[in-house]
């Protein structure tokens, strides 16, 4: 199971990279193994702001519907596209082309509250 060291994590199960002020999220590779083959992600926040721990979508597994938390308080201003058309991508590279939305930050100090990779490590018991 991958969990790069350069990412950041939630007890949710979500990823986040931030590149200055705008955040990536996705899901981490220990969620879509545990939700299994991936069919829909849905997205109906794209211009909206969030706050931290607010619900920004779901994703659809062929057993399951599962929401999706925003890491970050902030405003959602790119939803991936191509997960429309292929979800599956979710599955088989939840770090690079499986990402679901990009976030401008509201509040940096959200970022310092995501767990490290060790830490996310601990949490799953990797």
């Amino acid at each position: 199971m991958k969990i790069p060291g350069n990412l950041k994590y939630t007890k949710d199960h979500e990823w986040v990279s931030i590149d200055g002020d705008v955040a990536t999220v996705g899901i981490t590779d220990f969620a879509q193994r545990e939700l299994g083959d991936i069919v829909y992600v849905e997205v109906e926040t794209l211009d909206q702001t969030l706050e931290k721990d607010e619900i920004f979508g779901t994703v659809e597994a062929v057993k399951t519907v599962s929401d999706l938390f925003l890491p970050l308080s902030g405003e959602i201003i790119e939803f991936n596209d191509a997960l429309e058309t292929a979800p599956e991508t979710v599955n088989s590279d939840p770090y690079g082309d499986g990402w679901m939305i990009k976030v401008r930050v509201s509040d940096a100090a959200d970022f310092d509250s995501l767990l490290s990779a060790d830490d996310y490590k601990k949490l799953i018991g990797a």
